[in-house]
C-alpha cells in the first residue's frame, strides 16, 4: 500500500505532465530524484520523462556547480528568484522554482521550470557593454546626443558637451529644435533634413561653439525617430587656425632663408651674379633655377655668374642640374657662368665625367665679371679694319659712285677678322 508521501508525488507529476507550459518542468525531492518531467524536459534535455523519472537531477542533468547547483534550488519559501544554471553543453537555462510540500506544510521538494536563456544573456551582456560604452562617452567627452521624435520635439539631449554650453542635462527635453535655433538658418535646415529621413554630417556653429554634428534617422518602429551626435571641435578650429598661422610664418621665414642664401645681384649691367651658399641638394637647386630664370627674364640679362665659392659639397644629381641650368639660361639667350669652384667639387664632378665644355668657368667671381663686361663691349663694338677702312675712306674723300665697290671691300674685312678672331 503505498504511503501518503508517494500518492502526493504521484499526483504532482500528474499535474506537471497535465498542464501544458512553455518550460522544462521538473521536479525533484529532498534527495534529487526526479519526481515530475514533462514533454518539454524530454524535448530539450534530451531524455524520455520514463528514463528521467527517480534519477538523481544532478546526474542526469550535469551543470556547472554540480549537485551543490541543485541543492541551492530546494529553498523553502515561496516565490524564489530564478537561478541561472550553466549546463555541460555551455548552455545557460534559468529556473524558477516552486516549492512542493506534504499535508503538513512540510517541504518535501520542487518543481522547477526552466528555460534556456542563453541567447537572452548575451544580447543583455551586449546591451549592457554598450550602456558602459555610451556613458563613459558621454560623461568624458565633449560631445551631445540627442534624440527626436517625428515632429522633431527633444525626447533626451545628454552629454559633457552641454556644460560648456550652460545648459543642464534634460534641459531642453520637450521643447522644439525649430524654435531653439530659429535664428540659425543652417541649424534648422539641418534638422529637417534628418526628420525627413536624409543622414547629414555638417558643422554647425551655436551657443558660441563650433559643433560637428552627424543627424542619423532611427529605425522604423523605435520611439526616436532622429538621433544626432554633436562634437564641441571649438578648440579644435582654434588650434587648426594657430597651425595654419605658424605654417605660414615658417613659409614666409623660409622664403626670406632662401632669398637671403642665394640672393641675386645685378653686379654690372645686364651680369647677375648669384652666390650659392651652405648644401646644395636637388630641391634646392630646382628652386635656385625657377629663382634664376625669373631673374634673368625679367631684368633682361646677358649674363648669369653662378658663384659657388660657399658650397662645398655636390652629388651627382645637384651637378646634373647644375649644366641643366646652363643650358635653361641659354634658351633665355644669356650665358650661364660659373665660378668659385670648391677642389673637392672639382674632383666631384670629374669622377661623375660631368660634361663642363662650352660652359665658362672661372677661379673668382672678379675674373667672371673681367670675362662678361668684355664679351659684352665686344659685342657691341663695331669690327677693327672696319672702323679703320672707314676713317681711310673718307680721308681720300672718296666720290659716292665708288661706295659699292669699298662696301664689297669693307665685307671682306669683316669676314678675315671673324675668321682671325680679331
Amino acid at each position: 500500500m503505498e504511503t501518503r508521501q508517494s500518492a502526493e508525488e504521484r499526483s504532482e507529476s500528474e499535474r506537471t505532465e497535465t498542464h501544458c507550459v512553455p518550460f522544462a518542468a521538473v521536479g525533484f525531492d529532498l534527495a534529487l530524484r526526479i519526481t515530475s518531467w514533462n514533454e518539454r524536459a524530454a524535448e530539450h534535455l534530451g531524455f524520455a520523462q520514463v528514463e528521467a523519472l527517480g534519477r538523481n537531477v544532478a546526474e542526469l542533468v550535469p551543470v556547472t556547480g554540480g549537485e551543490a547547483s541543485w541543492r541551492g534550488l530546494l529553498v523553502d519559501r515561496d516565490g524564489a528568484a530564478p537561478v541561472c544554471l550553466t549546463h555541460a553543453n555551455g548552455r545557460t537555462w534559468e529556473w524558477s522554482p516552486a516549492t512542493s510540500r506534504d499535508g503538513q506544510g512540510r517541504l518535501v521538494g520542487v518543481v522547477c521550470y526552466g528555460s534556456d536563456v542563453t541567447e537572452r544573456l548575451v544580447a543583455q551582456r551586449q546591451s549592457q557593454l554598450e550602456h558602459v560604452m555610451l556613458r563613459v562617452m558621454l560623461n568624458n567627452l565633449p560631445v551631445v546626443l540627442c534624440a527626436y521624435d517625428p515632429e522633431g520635439v527633444y525626447l533626451a539631449v545628454e552629454g559633457k558637451g552641454l556644460a560648456g554650453i550652460g545648459v543642464m542635462p534634460g534641459q531642453l527635453v520637450g521643447q522644439s529644435p525649430f524654435v531653439v535655433f530659429g535664428e540659425n538658418a543652417v541649424a534648422v535646415e539641418f534638422v529637417r533634413r534628418g526628420l525627413a529621413g536624409i543622414p547629414t554630417e555638417m558643422n554647425v556653429e551655436e551657443f558660441g561653439h563650433v559643433w560637428q554634428s552627424w543627424h542619423v534617422p532611427a529605425p522604423p518602429g523605435s520611439r526616436a525617430a532622429l538621433v544626432s551626435v554633436s562634437l564641441d571641435i571649438t578648440e579644435t578650429k582654434r588650434r587648426e587656425q594657430q597651425l595654419l598661422e605658424t605654417i605660414g610664418q615658417i613659409e614666409r621665414q623660409q622664403e626670406v632663408i632662401r632669398d637671403l642664401s642665394s640672393p641675386i645681384i645685378e653686379v654690372w649691367d645686364g651680369v647677375l651674379a648669384l652666390p650659392i651658399l651652405g648644401l646644395v641638394d636637388s630641391v634646392r637647386t630646382a628652386e635656385i633655377m625657377d629663382r634664376l630664370l625669373q631673374g634673368v627674364s625679367r631684368m633682361r640679362a646677358r649674363f648669369a655668374i653662378l658663384d659657388m665659392t660657399g658650397v662645398e659639397v655636390m652629388d651627382t644629381a645637384t651637378a646634373n642640374h647644375l649644366i641643366v641650368m646652363i643650358r635653361a639660361l641659354r634658351l633665355l639667350g644669356a650665358e650661364g657662368v660659373i665660378t668659385g669652384i670648391h677642389p673637392n667639387i672639382a674632383q666631384t664632378i670629374v669622377t661623375l665625367g660631368v660634361d663642363l665644355r662650352g660652359i665658362s668657368v672661372h677661379a673668382t667671381l672678379r675674373q667672371a665679371l673681367k670675362y662678361c663686361i668684355a664679351t659684352a663691349s665686344a659685342a657691341a663694338a663695331p669690327p677693327r679694319r672696319a672702323r679703320r677702312f672707314d676713317h681711310d675712306r673718307r680721308a681720300r674723300g672718296v666720290s659716292p659712285h665708288m661706295n659699292i665697290v669699298y662696301a664689297s671691300r669693307r665685307q671682306s674685312c669683316v669676314r678675315q677678322d671673324v675668321l682671325h678672331g680679331d
